[in-house]
């Protein structure tokens, strides 16, 4: 499935510009290519960049690459509680919190690049298990219904988004 099935029901309002930045994707393709991209990308900045930030109150690219982390493995969650037709509404989450606590900037950039491998990874098995049907699934999640492809796409939508963020204000 590309993301040009996926129609503006399946999603809230507030995702759509992390939805358009994976245009012309599919999604398992999408998902591999972008982590590529990324790590690749990631790799290139400075060591002494990596701990800067542009404004007070800004996220570190460390942080940063943790909030990518920790989102992926929540719209995961979320992915497969709609995939298993869990009816539960799914609360939200307060990422400026999650950053705060993560600790990130006392990481290595190694350790951070082996956690997101490994989160990449297991997101990719996770969403080859879904069928067609599977992928249509929607369930409640913070302030709206959102489906279990338009999760997949918001991953790699939400990254590609924070990596022109790094590009235009931190490099």
């Amino acid at each position: 499935m590309t993301i040009s099935d996926l129609n503006e029901t399946e999603y809230i309002p507030y995702f759509k510009g992390y939805i358009d930045n994976a245009k012309g994707l599919k999604l398992l393709p999408g998902l591999q290519s972008s982590y590529n991209e990324a790590i690749d990308f990631y790799l290139s900045i400075d060591a002494n960049k990596l701990s800067y930030r542009y404004a007070e109150g800004k996220w570190t690219i460390k942080e940063i690459i943790c909030h990518l982390i920790d989102t992926e493995r929540i719209f995961c969650y979320r992915a497969l509680r709609f995939a298993r037709q869990d009816k539960t509404v799914l609360s939200g989450f307060d990422e400026n919190e999650y950053v705060e606590y993560s600790k990130a900037d006392n990481r290595s950039i190694k350790d951070l690049l082996e956690e997101y491998q490994s989160v990449r990874g297991a997101t990719i098995s996770l969403f080859k298990s879904f069928d067609d049907e599977t992928l249509l699934s929607k369930g409640l999640a913070g302030t709206g219904q959102v489906s279990v492809r338009a999760l997949g796409f918001l991953i790699v939508g939400h990254e590609k988004h924070h990596i022109r963020i790094i590009k235009e204000r931190y490099l």
